[in-house]
């Protein structure tokens, strides 16, 4: 019985000791999809911590009036390929993401990456019908 016990002991310890691989700790920037004119155009960011919490938030200024709006949620601990969930409240959005160390991509739940007209920047729309939804990530 005491070796079992110290067999579970190991394995606790064993478990949170493990370091969750993050293609980088801190703050970056995305713009997935191109904004219009109107209340203004939120800008997109992510946090990843140390531990692998991953948080995704935006801050948006109102051009008319200057209000700013701001969000951030925890969509869940990182790892490689995961699709995320991240679902804001305020304005009732969801959308589903892959990222890497460089790149943030938008996708279906199944992963599937996602080509929307919105992705599109004003020069890509001219030639192009969709565009894939992806950003660089900024520091």
């Amino acid at each position: 019985m005491k070796k079992f016990f110290s067999l579970i002991i190991l394995c606790i310890s064993i478990f949170s000791l493990a370091q969750v691989k993050v293609p980088f700790v801190g703050h970056r920037s995305f713009d997935i999809l191109e904004g219009y004119s109107g209340t203004g155009t939120p800008h997109y960011y992510l946090d990843v911590k140390k531990n692998g919490d991953v948080h995704f938030g935006y801050v948006q200024v109102n051009q008319a009036n200057g209000k700013e709006t701001k969000e951030e949620v925890n969509a869940g601990k990182y790892a490689p390929n995961k699709v995320m969930k991240v679902q804001f409240k305020k304005y009732d959005e969801t959308f589903f993401v892959k990222f890497d160390k460089n790149k943030i991509l938008m996708t279906d739940e199944k992963g599937n990456i996602q080509n929307l007209d919105g992705c599109c920047s004003a020069r890509e729309s001219v030639d192009k019908e969709t565009c894939t939804c992806e950003s660089e990530l900024y520091e």
